[in-house]
């Protein structure tokens, strides 16, 4: 009978000691919910519940030496070898017609450059006097002159219409190279280029 008693009085304790812990539970959650209503819109600086580590520096190493100094590159630059392996034939023809364009104008600006330089240091005079002793003689033949032949606006409609076939041949040639190279890539590969980072 007495032990029976003393079962129940310990049950009965294990049930209030549960009780009064639910009761902290409760009180300490509510708690906790105002201070978040609290300081809400503030970031929270409570860490996690947890046992507490030091931090670990997985960067440091065992050997004291090496601590300072940066890890040392392997092998040297690295090379990249990349192979062409086609030329788009669209992007050389503007790519092309776009620099023999530009040839072609500089061509002509050139040859008016030229040309001023050379008949302000009188050579084209000089050269017409040599010519006109030359197939003169002593009979008085018919006088040569070099700037029949040789004028300014002869000189540079001559460059213009070079530079503008050379546009074509230009453009032309640049294409079938680019066709011609795609072939011979197809067939045996592409040319191979080796790049390097140094």
């Amino acid at each position: 009978m007495r032990d029976g008693a003393l079962a129940r009085t310990a049950q009965g304790r294990d049930l209030a000691a549960r009780k009064a812990r639910a009761l902290r539970g409760a009180s300490a959650g509510l708690a906790s919910g105002s201070a978040a209503g609290a300081t809400a819109g503030r970031p929270s600086t409570a860490r996690p519940a947890g046992p507490r580590t030091a931090p670990t520096n997985t960067a440091r190493t065992s050997d004291p030496a090496r601590a300072g100094r940066p890890a040392p590159r392997r092998g040297g630059p690295r090379r990249v070898r990349l192979t062409a392996q086609r030329i788009d034939p669209w992007s050389v023809l503007k790519i092309s017609f776009l620099v023999s364009v530009a040839l072609g104008i500089a061509g002509v600006v050139m040859v008016g450059l030229l040309w001023t330089v050379l008949s302000g240091m009188n050579v084209f005079s000089t050269v017409s006097d040599f010519f006109t002793q030359v197939t003169s003689g002593e009979s008085g033949g018919p006088a040569f002159d070099l700037m029949d032949y040789l004028g300014f606006g002869r000189v540079v409609s001559l460059t213009a219409v070079i530079g503008v076939l050379n546009v074509f041949l230009l453009t032309a040639l640049a294409t079938l190279t680019a066709f011609l190279y795609n072939i011979c890539a197809a067939l045996v590969g592409g040319a191979q280029v080796t790049l390097s980072d140094e």
